[in-house]
């Protein structure tokens, strides 16, 4: 937390932290933690919900969770359309079959955590590498499980244009088909290009022109919603990620055009100790 000390963090409207890594901190860095989610509006975005996993959901978690969040005032969590767990962790983020069956288990779970939680979560659309048993586009299978489950949704702007090169589909068609009624906020990172045709989600980059672009489309697509930066590693100096901030900001005030849009708010997270390989957030 320390660079973050060092600078103004007035144009930052809110921040995301995981919760695995600070739900049972305590002394010197659980103050420092508590003095951050005294100032700034914070979100939970999790690692380890597992959703589409196939063993039960981790009920004692949750609870824990849902504590630490009443502790620090925080107003949202929000985890992946994946899983990453079976007997034990596998630390990715895999993705699960688009069938109508994964639906209707993954609701379910998803309508079980929000009863534990006592709100509504946000399911992220993930990027992926790998074929699936597909009944259904990816498309509409994000649709339909924020349908059945009833829940919000956090749009990874990145992982829809990772998809689409991966994927080979027109990433602004995607867009405009997801359920932009139902976003909670957004996420927007930098990835690597491993080929020509293969892109890796590593949130270790800049955000690439062709993303803010993506981004811009949603605002005029959905209107304008909470964005937040995501950088994991391979950081620059602060004042770098503030001006990805800044233009966050700039895009949201250029296309607030309504004054039911003015809710605006720039985001950032660092350091959240994803592991990344090719299944990723």
């Amino acid at each position: 937390m320390g660079p973050l000390q060092e600078h103004d963090l007035s144009s930052v409207g809110f921040m995301e932290v995981a919760p695995e890594n600070w739900i049972n901190v305590g002394g010197h860095y659980g103050r420092k933690f508590r003095e951050y989610t005294e100032q700034i509006p914070f979100v939970c975005h999790g690692l380890s919900l597992s959703i589409g996993g196939p063993t039960p959901l981790d009920e004692t978690f949750l609870l824990k969770l849902k504590r630490f969040m009443d502790e620090h005032n925080i107003r949202l969590y929000s985890d992946h359309l994946s899983y990453c767990s079976d007997d034990g962790h596998l630390y990715d983020l895999m993705p699960i079959p688009f069938t109508e069956e994964a639906v209707k288990y993954v609701s379910q779970r998803i309508r079980r955590v929000q009863e534990i939680l006592e709100q509504r979560i946000a399911m992220e659309n993930i990027s992926y590498y790998t074929p699936l048993a597909v009944d259904m586009s990816e498309l509409e299978f994000i649709t339909a499980v924020i349908e059945e489950a009833d829940c919000d949704f956090l749009l990874d702007v990145n992982n829809v244009y990772v998809n689409s090169v991966n994927h080979r589909y027109d990433p602004v068609e995607f867009l405009k088909g997801l359920p932009g009624d139902r976003i909670a906020y957004a996420h927007i990172a930098g990835h690597y290009n491993e080929a020509e045709d293969l892109i890796v989600d590593t949130h270790g980059a800049s955000v690439i022109d062709n993303v803010w672009a993506l981004l811009e489309t949603a605002y005029q697509e959905f209107g304008v919603f909470p964005t937040l930066l995501e950088r994991d590693f391979n950081f620059p100096p602060m004042q770098e990620l503030l001006a990805e901030v800044g233009t966050i900001k700039r895009l949201q005030e250029k296309n607030a055009h309504h004054e039911e849009q003015s809710q605006r708010f720039s985001g950032i997270h660092t350091g959240s100790n994803h592991q990344r390989t090719y299944a990723a957030s």
